[in-house]
């Protein structure tokens, strides 16, 4: 308790200075509060690794990447994290003035789909005339569930339901047949056998190993506030590393949750391997474009200058 208790002044000691010396504030809108892949920012902020680099985040929490995306786009906040790979190349074929500053998440083995414990659906392929659930338009979950009915050809409802509370509502209540969550959320309710996942991800080919959500800034902040971009990218990459060599991070973590500090080590080491959440390549584009097309997200592969254009990750 000492330990945690002066690793906790001395971050609240870092961030306090950081807040005094006026740091340039930076506008972040986050999808599904709580999720390990999305508390980077979280973290590194509590930490004080972003007051290090003079960055104070004031963060918003969405109910998906639909929301986080559109936000961007608006310019409400700067930058938005957490965006599904889908919905954004979908934004910039359209002229949104949104462009792609690290890779969120590769890989979707922490997505899951769930029935209740007591339902007769045993796996995707029994979903017919059922609803089948995902956040928001645009989110990885919409992508997911998209390439789901096309695979499996499913004739299923897809159904946006918002984040994970609202689906353990709607499943335990009827109201839904499939809902989505990602971990923490639900490790409770299938350790009680409450429910039962009859899907992941990575059951989707299409998203199987490649990179799922992506970091994006509105493309006006970008091209005035560079500088604010790269420290952010900077101390983005500290936090990281430190998530996964620093057991501070994980006292962090658990109680910023108020979850015990044994379900957040679950939660990062059996769904999310440090390769799964490093921001500096985007895994699988070659095949991503080509899926957008299929998913009918684009009506065109986006050409090499135009992923030139998008893809704007700051250097190391």
């Amino acid at each position: 308790m000492r330990k945690r208790s002066l690793a906790y002044a001395l971050a609240a000691s870092t961030l306090l200075t950081a807040t005094a010396s006026g740091h340039d504030k930076v506008k972040l809108a986050i999808g599904q509060r709580g999720n390990w892949d999305t508390s980077v920012s979280e973290i590194g902020q509590l930490a004080g690794i972003f007051g290090k680099h003079d960055l104070e985040l004031e963060m918003i929490y969405t109910n998906g990447a639909g929301e986080t995306q559109q936000a961007v786009i608006s310019g409400s906040v700067d930058i938005g994290i957490a965006a599904g790979v889908m919905g954004v190349l979908s934004a910039y074929s359209k002229g949104a003035p949104v462009r792609v500053i690290g890779a969120e998440t590769t890989g979707a083995n922490d997505l899951y789909w769930y029935v209740r414990a007591d339902s007769p659906i045993k796996s995707l392929k029994d979903t017919d005339g059922k609803t089948l659930a995902y956040s928001t338009n645009g989110s990885s979950t919409h992508g997911i569930v998209t390439a789901f009915m096309k695979q499996y050809q499913l004739k299923a409802t897809p159904t946006a339901m918002g984040g994970p509370a609202a689906n353990l509502t709607a499943v335990m209540s009827g109201q839904i047949d499939v809902g989505w969550a990602a971990p923490p959320f639900g490790l409770d309710q299938l350790d009680q056998k409450q429910i039962r996942i009859i899907a992941t991800g990575s059951d989707a080919d299409a998203f199987k190993g490649q990179t799922v959500r992506l970091n994006i800034v509105n493309a006006d902040y970008l091209r005035t506030h560079q500088n604010v971009v790269d420290r952010y990218m900077k101390a983005y990459r500290e936090t990281v590393n430190f998530m996964y060599t620093d057991p501070n991070a994980l006292n962090i973590y658990s109680d910023w949750l108020k979850i015990s500090e044994a379900k957040a080590k679950r939660t990062r080491d059996e769904f999310f391997p440090r390769s799964a959440i490093e921001p500096d390549k985007i895994v699988g584009l070659d095949t991503i474009v080509k899926d957008a097309v299929a998913l009918k997200f684009t009506a065109a592969e986006l050409t090499k200058p135009q992923l030139d254009d998008l893809i704007r990750i700051p250097p190391r």
